[in-house]
């Protein structure tokens, strides 16, 4: 037999052999370094300007326009970080940051990080990594007895959950999950009678992934809400508007109902709610996504009532459990009917296990089929935190709020506009009372860019009701109550420049 000629060019073969992509001791000296580098960026987060105060289109200009073709040491790539990213970057771990919601982190949660990467793990079905997907049962139902749902959410009893990677992924599967059930029951043709329902304060993903869903963009009711019932929605109000649905011939679909809106963390109520869908043989989806984490205190949880007579829910661990994006649990009551609409069965997946139904096939519980070990993450937060430090983690939280309403009340030029729930203030200057809407809403427009145009603090704002006003949304993990009067004296501040006509 003659000798295989591979045709190698032998120089550049030589090259690929010396280039070692994982090399263990090298990759331990340059983890140290970035370990350093981190810390250091923790340590000193409160010198940078918490908005970045770049201009569009500034870092094109800072890099080069194409990659390098030989390789740069990681201390020439931590110069152009320091340089050239950090000062387009807002720093959401900042304790100064106020906007929004948080994303909140932990040693422990980065550390579940680095593992989950470190094993690279891609979990879509059992036999890929039994691990990953027995852990993540687990987890989800621990998660779901500091809760305390019903058994029907847990793998334990007749539900499950499972990590998804936002809100708006929980939403897309359950309404297709629905969409299916409702279709099997009145034929594919009906498709553009089915309606879905939410309130005006509902997470805008909702429309997104209704849209995504096929639902038709005429079907899709967000029903108004008022400050008299604190923009939540009406369960009277709801079945007015189903009934008028129905009585022309619509199917109801699928409720969204929300605890903890994103304006004002508004409550939907979710056990008069649940009536309403429940007569209609509607799915009804809870999205808790940032104050769902508060329940697992005793004296929030009854924001939850009803929930066993709800299909799903979902909450946000990296909202407010500390554990870095991104973490959304979705549980269900009747896996079946979501893995029904979402299952895939390729050749090359199959398997004795999947085959014999005697296993949980996550890739069949979500839009995608990879999956990182992501509850990894999620578990080395609640063992390494224990279920009293988070709860006192959120009380902290609330405590800082309750301290800033005070603050806020304290001072008659301001005024708080709704109420607060959680770690949520809504406010706005308002010195002349008798002064028209849009005077106001001038002069809050430019306090908030006078606020945030300095760089010391973030804050963001929203309409409810017509009504503009400031959010300061406390949570981040590094944030201290010095950081919240501070915060109260800079808005004071630009109160004052404001009122002086020296802004406008």
């Amino acid at each position: 037999m003659g000798s295989l000629d591979l045709n190698y060019d032998d120089e550049s073969f030589s090259s690929r052999r010396q280039f070692k992509p994982l090399d263990p001791e090298e990759f331990r000296k340059q983890a140290h370094q970035m370990v350093d580098f981190i810390v250091d960026y923790y340590q000193k987060i409160e010198s940078y300007p918490v908005l970045s105060q770049v201009q569009p289109g500034y870092l094109r200009t800072r890099i080069p326009q194409t990659a390098p073709y030989s390789p740069e040491s990681l201390e020439t790539i931590f110069t152009d970080i320091a340089s050239d990213i950090i000062p387009g970057m807002t720093h959401w771990l900042s304790p100064n940051f106020f906007a929004f919601f948080p994303a909140t982190v932990s040693t422990a949660a980065f550390l579940g990080e680095m593992l989950s990467t470190c094993f690279n793990s891609v979990g879509f079905n059992w036999l890929a990594s039994p691990a990953a997907t027995e852990l993540e049962m687990v987890v989800m139902d621990w998660l779901a007895n500091m809760l305390k749902l019903p058994k029907s959410f847990m793998f334990s009893g007749t539900g499950g959950g499972v990590i998804q990677s936002t809100t708006s992924e929980s939403v897309l599967v359950t309404l297709i999950a629905a969409r299916d059930r409702a279709l099997d029951k009145i034929g594919a043709e009906n498709m553009k009678k089915l309606v879905v329902y939410g309130s005006d304060q509902t997470h805008s993903m909702f429309v997104k992934a209704s849209k995504l869903a096929g639902i038709h963009p005429s079907n899709i009711r967000s029903i108004p809400t008022n400050l008299h019932n604190e923009f939540s929605l009406c369960p009277a109000v709801l079945r007015n508007v189903v009934e008028a649905d129905v009585a022309e011939g619509l199917v109801p679909l699928y409720l969204c109902a929300t605890v903890g809106t994103t304006s004002t963390t508004a409550i939907d109520p979710v056990q008069p709610l649940a009536e309403v869908a429940n007569d209609h043989g509607m799915w009804i989806h809870v999205d808790a996504a940032y104050a769902g984490s508060a329940c697992i205190c005793p004296e929030f949880r009854h924001y939850l009532n009803g929930v066993e007579r709800v299909d799903s829910l979902s909450l946000s661990p990296h909202k407010w459990l500390l554990s870095y994006l991104d973490c959304c649990c979705l549980w269900v009551k009747r896996p079946g009917i979501l893995v029904k609409a979402l299952s895939t069965n390729p050749e090359y997946l199959r398997n004795k296990p999947s085959d014999s139904d005697a296993v949980v096939d996550f890739k069949d519980w979500q839009v995608g089929t990879g999956r990182k070990f992501k509850s990894l993450r999620l578990w080395m937060v609640l063992r390494s935190c224990g279920i009293a430090n988070l709860q006192n983690h959120i009380r902290s939280d609330i405590r800082m709020a309750k301290m800033f309403e005070r603050l806020v009340k304290l001072d008659p030029r301001f005024e708080i506009v709704t109420p607060r729930r959680f770690a949520l203030v809504c406010f706005r200057l308002n010195p002349f009372p008798s002064s028209n809407a849009e005077r106001t809403e001038l002069m809050n427009r430019k306090l908030l860019e006078w606020i945030n145009s300095s760089g010391q603090i973030y804050v963001s704002h929203t309409i409810v009701g017509g009504v503009y006003m400031l959010r300061f949304a406390i949570g981040a993990t590094l944030t201290e109550e010095r950081h919240v009067v501070a915060a109260w004296t800079l808005i004071r501040n630009g109160a004052e420049e404001l009122l002086k006509g020296l802004v406008i």
